[in-house]
C-alpha cells in the first residue's frame, strides 16, 4: 500500500469502471436495470456497520455493496472489460475498508448509491459515469487527506 499505488489504482478504476458502465447503459436493457434496482434494494436495507464495532463495515453490507457495484457493470457485454474492472475493484477493497472509519461522517454513501441507481433508471450514462467516478474518487480523497495529516503513515508498512 502506498499513496502512489492508491492514486494509480483510482485513476485506473475511474477510467475502466466508467467505460464499463457506459457499455452497460448502451447494452444492458430492462433486465440489467432490474438487477441494479434489486441489488440497490438489498444494499439499502443492509446495516452498513458491524454491530460489535461501529468503525468496521459489516460483512453483509460489504457483500451487498460489492453485488451492487457488480450489478451496475453487469450490463456490459465485454467479459474482458468486466474482468479488468472486477480486478481493479478487488485491489481497492483494502483501501476502501481502511477509509470507512476515517471519513464516513462527512459522506452520504447511501446517497451516492441512490444517485447511481437514479441515473440507471433515467438512462443517463453521463450522470451515472460522473457519480461512479466521484464515488471512487471520494474514498481516495479521504485516505489522502488522512495521509497528509499523518494518520496514513502506516499505509506504507
Amino acid at each position: 500500500m502506498s499513496v502512489e499505488d492508491l492514486r494509480h489504482l483510482t485513476e485506473a478504476r475511474c477510467a475502466i469502471e466508467t467505460l464499463v458502465l457506459r457499455q452497460a447503459f448502451a447494452h444492458g436493457g430492462v433486465g440489467w436495470e432490474s438487477n441494479v434496482l434489486a441489488a440497490h434494494h438489498r444494499l439499502e436495507r443492509t446495516p452498513p456497520m458491524a454491530a460489535d464495532d461501529p468503525d468496521r463495515v459489516s460483512d453483509e453490507w460489504a457483500a451487498a455493496h460489492g453485488a451492487f457495484h457488480l450489478a451496475l457493470l453487469s450490463g456490459c457485454p465485454n467479459p474482458r472489460l468486466l474482468a479488468v474492472a472486477a480486478s481493479l475493484r478487488d485491489s481497492a477493497e483494502l483501501y476502501r475498508r481502511w477509509s470507512v472509519p476515517l471519513g464516513h461522517e462527512n459522506r452520504d454513501v447511501a446517497g451516492e448509491h441512490r444517485a447511481m441507481l437514479e441515473a440507471v433508471l433515467a438512462h443517463d450514462s453521463d450522470a451515472g459515469a460522473a457519480v461512479l467516478a466521484g464515488h471512487i474518487q471520494h474514498t481516495t480523497d479521504v485516505l489522502l487527506e488522512q495521509t497528509a495529516t499523518g494518520l496514513g503513515d502506516t499505509a506504507r508498512a
